[in-house]
Parts: C-alpha cells; structure tokens; sequence
C-alpha cells in the first residue's frame, strides 16, 4: 500500500538535548497510525515533524516525506488555530474558495458553500448552518475541533494529524470523537493520532508506535500489542479504579476540620451567563469555604469553563453577584484591585498558549509577585525557585523558553505562576486532562497537598473526569446543557446520585474505565 507520508531516522535537537532520537514511521492511506507514550516523549515533535514544524533553534537530522499530498493538524487545543475576530464561516469559505476557482463565476459561491457543508458533514458537526454565524469562541472545545477538522478536509488533505484529540471530553464525547476519526479515515484519509489515552487508541488505532525519551521503543499492529503496548505498560502504573471505586479515596472531603476551615471565602449568587443575547449558563447560588474543592464536572459544552472565567473576571457577560470575604468581587478583571486579582488566580487547560514563548518560564513565574504583590523583583525570582522545584521541577528546566518544556512541565508552571500571587482561590479548568497517568496523579497530588498545607486556600476544579473529582473534592456540582443539575458533597454525589443525568454520567465513565 502506498504511502502517503514517511519519516526515517528523525532526530531533533535543541540546545545539546534530543527530543526525538532515531524515529521513523510509515503513514499509509485510510490507516491509523497512533503515537503513544509519556509526556515529553516526543509524540508531538514527531506529529509536527509531519507539517515540517520544528522548535526554534532546533538541529534536524533525516528525512520527511509526504508523496501524499499536504497534511493537516487538528491541535490538543484547536481554539488557538482560528482567528477569533472572524465568524466560522468566514473562515472556511475562505479555504472552500480556493477550491472552486476553476468553476465559471456565477456558480463559484454556491459551489464554495457546499465544500463547506461537506466538510462540516464529515466532522460529524451537527447544526452546520448555526455553527457557520457563530465566532469560536462561542463554540465549544468539541465544536472547534470538528471546525479546524473541517479546514483540513477543505484544504484536500490526504493526512490528518490529530494532537490529544480526546483531551478535556467526557466518555460519551471521546467515543464521538473516535467514530469521527473512524469516519475519516473510511474517507481514504490517512491519520496520525498523538494520545496517552490507551482506550482511545485500541478503539481507532491500526499501527501502534511506543515512544519513550524520544525513541520508539516497540510498535506494531494495535491487536499484537494489546491488552496494553509492554514498553508502555511498565513506564506507568496500572490506571485507576473508575468512579463507581473511586470515592474510597480519601481526598479533602474531611478537611473542613482544620482551623479556619468552613469559613465562607466565595459566594456566587444565582449566575445567568450569556454569550451575546443567547444565554449559556444557569445556576443556583454556590459557596466555596476555605479549604474546600469544588470540583464542576459535566460534558464538553454544559458550561464548565464558562463559569470558571465568570469567576476569575475573564467573561462579563453574566448578571450574578460574587463576594469574595464576604465583599463584593467586580465581575471584570478589569475593575478588580490587585489584591483581588491575586485572591482569584486561574490555571488555563493550555497551558504553553498561557506563556510568552520568547521569555524564559522562570521570568514569567516570578512575574507574578512583582505585579500582583509588590515583591521585589530578586525575592520574587527566589521564591519562584523555591515554588518550582517544590512542584517537581527543576531551575535549569524553567531557565528554559516554553518551548523547550513538555506540556506536564509547563502545567506545573504554570500552577507554579498562578501560586506566587498567593490565592485564596485557585481555579484549575481542565488542567489534567491532556497528560499522561503518571504526571497526571503527580499533579492531583500535588493539588491535594497544597489544600493540605496552605490553609486558607480553596479550590475550584473544572473537570470532565469524575475520577479526577473523587480523588480531590470536597463538593461536586453537575452542569448539564448549562444548568447545575446537582449539588452536593462529593461522597453523597458519587455514591447516591439523585439526578438522572448524574446517574447516566457515572454509569458512561464506568463503561469507560
């Protein structure tokens, strides 16, 4: 079969350190080929390496072909590859035109419409007209990936790379997105997954390469390897129980018990959130008590981010009263204090989009101290230190750009960033979700153990994985097409859920484990 991309002996270098040593890998037409391995072991180096992108100052050696034709990239995080200034269907129409210009004049628009409409088909994006006189940010995370999918489709591409598709979805939505990629690929179209999410490759992969410290150290056909790739296997530890098993573990449930514990920190009255005229978000009024977790669990698209950004001031769009020590909170960032800018810090999912990737980590961590706190600028570097290698990192690491850190890394620095400004809430939207178990369970420890040590801080943890909200919350409340459906402790809401959908979210992640 032919192929229709190739890599032998790649290797990429930056500054003395190999990302990716000796890799090659055959891509061939209407196959799957999946990329699997920890974090920092080179997958997306190696899916860049397909579009001919490389780190800044980067040393390549061996070759890339693509007989094939162009490829396209559907990201981890795909809101960063459209332009949020235009409407999505400005943007592919844009592309759809380029397609039609041998068409006389008069049927050209008609003709660029329906490659749109294709395209959107084939992404499995329901509602396509709706979609098209949207903006992105007013889709989704789910949406904007089948869009920028659809912008591949549109451009002819023979080859598909898709970075941690599954990422920040529920169950139900990561098996969408499976037949959506399965759906693609019946197209002929060759597809390149990058994952850590081992269900998710045994269900859409043909071809299997384990990568570790940037080598492929096993590969082959997804059904010789399985139950689970050995290379893989042994660098990880067993995943965990699913939920049904997980409120056994015992997180911050019982923390209210330290001094200061139970002293109300946040108040948000009744919330109605809009995106423009169309209202998105309901809820009735919640409370966060110092050394709390509030975990927000719901599907792609019930709201989750929309209320964490109400909170932190990054969405005004809402009519809710918030109070913050009993005072009142701006609802914009805009007109918040610095101390109340530092009271309520936010660790964004993307983490490399949150870090100016021509200044040094450690620069931009200290930063915050000197903004939001008035430290001089030595004893804030020290202290960013001090805070970074706490979190498992190291200071030659984070002397480094962005770019040269891997996506766990930069996770912990950025949660390292937003500590600085010492919190009393510290929201983190997703932040698990695209690593793998084992930095995964490194960070929600680390989490557990802030909540431990720092008293006086809460925490407020939006996430699709129940899992995730057992091992480290307190209170879970449930979103459901933008309303709290439930509420509650986190032990009564796992074991004895009283709404249907809470029911139907539990038993959808225990098939899944």
């Amino acid at each position: 079969m032919n192929a229709v991309a190739e890599i032998r002996d790649l290797r990429v270098e930056v500054d003395g350190r190999a990302l990716v040593d000796g890799v090659s890998l055959r891509v061939t037409a209407g196959k799957v080929t999946a990329l699997v391995g920890a974090s920092g072991s080179g997958k997306t180096t190696t899916g860049l390496a397909l579009l001919g992108e490389y780190p800044a100052g980067a040393r390549v050696t061996g070759e890339v072909r693509l007989p094939g034709g162009p490829a396209g990239y559907v990201p981890q995080h795909p809101g960063t590859a459209l332009n949020p200034a235009r409407r999505v269907g400005a943007l592919l129409r844009d592309i759809a035109r380029t397609r039609v210009r041998a068409l006389p004049r008069r049927e050209r628009r008609a003709a660029a419409h329906q490659r749109v409409l294709r395209a959107l088909s084939l992404a499995r994006l329901p509602d396509p007209e709706a979609v098209l006189r949207r903006y992105p940010h007013q889709l989704s995370g789910g949406q904007q990936q089948r869009v920028v999918l659809a912008q591949a489709l549109l451009l002819g591409a023979r080859l598909v790379v898709a970075d941690e598709p599954t990422t920040g979805q529920d169950a139900l939505t990561k098996q969408r997105i499976v037949d959506r990629f399965a759906a693609v690929a019946r197209q002929g179209i060759a597809v390149v997954l990058l994952s850590h999410d081992l269900d998710v490759v045994r269900a859409l992969a043909d071809e299997v390469l384990v990568l570790r410290d940037g080598r492929v150290v096993e590969s082959g056909p997804v059904d010789r390897l399985w139950p689970a790739p050995r290379r893989l296997r042994t660098a990880e530890p067993p995943a965990a129980d699913g939920p049904a098993e997980l409120p056994a573990v015992h997180g911050p449930a019982d923390r209210t018990g330290l001094p200061g514990a139970g002293r109300e920190v946040l108040r948000v009255g009744g919330l109605t959130a809009r995106h423009g005229r169309t209202t998105v978000l309901r809820t009735s009024p919640l409370t966060l008590r110092a050394g709390e977790c509030l975990a927000v669990v719901g599907r792609s698209g019930s709201g989750k981010t929309t209320l964490a950004r109400c909170l932190a001031g990054l969405h005004r769009g809402h009519d809710a009263e918030l109070l913050l020590d009993g005072a009142p909170l701006p609802r914009s960032l805009r007109d918040r204090t610095r101390a109340q800018l530092a009271a309520v810090q936010y660790v964004f999912q993307d983490a490399r989009a949150a870090f100016d990737e021509h200044r040094p980590v450690l620069a931009q961590v200290a930063r915050t101290a000197v903004r939001l706190r008035g430290a001089a600028e030595a004893d804030a570097l020290a202290e960013a230190v001090t805070t970074v290698t706490g979190l498992g990192l190291t200071e030659r690491h984070v002397r480094r750009r962005p770019a040269q850190l891997s996506g766990g890394e930069l996770q912990r620095a950025a949660l390292a960033r937003a500590l600085l400004a010492r919190p009393r809430v510290l929201i983190c939207d997703e932040i698990t979700s695209g690593l793998d178990t084992v930095t995964r369970r490194d960070i929600l420890d680390t989490l557990a153990g802030l909540l431990r040590d720092r008293r006086g801080l809460s925490l407020v943890l939006i996430t699709h994985d129940l899992g995730t909200a057992a091992a480290l919350a307190t209170r879970i409340a449930v979103l459901d097409g933008g309303e709290v459906v439930e509420e509650g402790p986190a032990r009564r809401v796992l074991t004895s859920p009283e709404h249907p959908f809470t029911v139907s979210l539990l038993e959808t992640s225990t098939r899944a484990t």
